[in-house]
């Protein structure tokens, strides 16, 4: 992981690791859009061209839209989202209910660096987006690694700062100007790593 800029090193220490209140109830409607709900599906994809069974955790799950595609794609796998925002797990939790799937999905609240799961209990964890939000991700990482069973696989995806221009070029055609320009405002305002 590079190293962060003393402006991005400067945000962090401000920036909340979890997304409060009804930052949450923002964030759920935004992740439903179609940009979003796009990018869960592919990543859904490629994490089941890694493991497409036993056990799952989500670290950073939000509103448990990634867990929701996984659970379509594949209905055997167990699966779990773990998220450091108390308003972001009730959502998630919301979203789970809504399909009825609060028998099949598990929602907890917990934190990156000392995750409420014994040893060797998944088979893949994954994060999507969330790695710039950990105060110390190097003691998370450590964690995912404890909490992964041998063999198993650990999956970080998360948007860069220097977001390559070809990218951006091809988001603006996609998605449109105004998207890619929420996109990239996104991209200055948060701690993201290089």
């Amino acid at each position: 992981m590079a190293e962060l800029s003393p402006l991005r090193k400067l945000l962090k220490v401000f920036h909340p690791e979890g997304i409060p209140g009804a930052g949450a109830a923002i964030y759920n409607a935004l992740s439903s859009v179609d940009i979003f709900q796009r990018n869960y599906e592919w990543v859904a994809k490629h994490i089941l061209e890694y493991c497409s069974r036993g056990s799952l955790l989500d670290i950073g799950t939000g509103p448990g839209w990634l867990l929701l595609t996984l659970h379509r794609l594949d209905p055997e796998m167990a699966l779990v989202g773990l998220d450091v925002s108390s308003a972001m797990v009730a959502k998630a939790r919301h979203n789970v209910a809504q399909e009825s799937l609060s028998s099949k999905i598990e929602i907890h609240e917990g934190n990156a660096n000392q995750m409420p799961f014994k040893d060797n209990t998944f088979d893949v964890v994954v994060s999507t987006g969330s790695i710039h939000h950990w105060k110390n991700p190097a003691r998370g990482l450590d964690e995912v690694h404890r909490v992964l069973k041998p063999g198993g696989c650990a999956l970080i995806y998360d948007i860069v700062s220097d977001t390559p221009q070809v990218i951006l070029s091809e988001s603006r055609r996609e998605f449109g100007r105004l998207r890619t320009l929420l996109f990239w405002l996104h991209d200055f305002e948060e701690p993201f790593y290089s």
